[in-house]
């Protein structure tokens, strides 16, 4: 979840290349509120930064729509300003400091994957 479509193409295509999981990507916060029910979501990557609302507020509703998911934030910008909020997010467990590789955020995703069954590496393409 990034407002910037490009970025959650990339971001989508970095884990759908690499680890063994369906991957959703969205732009808009409303969007994927709405359709996170359905999905079946283990794992939410979202920015902190996005104009209709912030990754915190994001967190908060969409924990109800996934309520089994984990969270990670991502975010180009220093978060010192709410860390008392980030800490009191529950589901939120790792963050991760734009610009990053495929390798972090694949790692992030099996580090916190809830069922303790992350998903596989895929075997790299030729």
């Amino acid at each position: 979840m990034d407002d910037e479509t490009s970025y959650v193409d990339l971001m989508a295509g970095m884990i759908a290349e690499n680890l063994d999981c369906d991957v959703h990507g969205f732009t808009r916060p409303e969007k994927a509120l709405e359709k996170l029910p359905n999905l079946g979501a283990s794992v939410i990557v979202t920015d902190y930064s996005m104009p209709e609302i912030d990754g915190v507020e994001f967190i908060k509703r969409a924990s109800v729509a996934a309520p089994d998911a984990a969270f990670i934030m991502i975010s180009g910008h220093d978060l010192d300003h709410v860390e008392h909020e980030l800490r009191h997010l529950d589901r939120l467990k790792k963050r991760l400091q734009k610009p990053f590789g495929w390798k972090p955020l694949a790692e992030a995703v099996i580090e916190v994957w809830p069922d303790g069954n992350p998903p596989a590496y895929l075997p790299p393409q030729p």
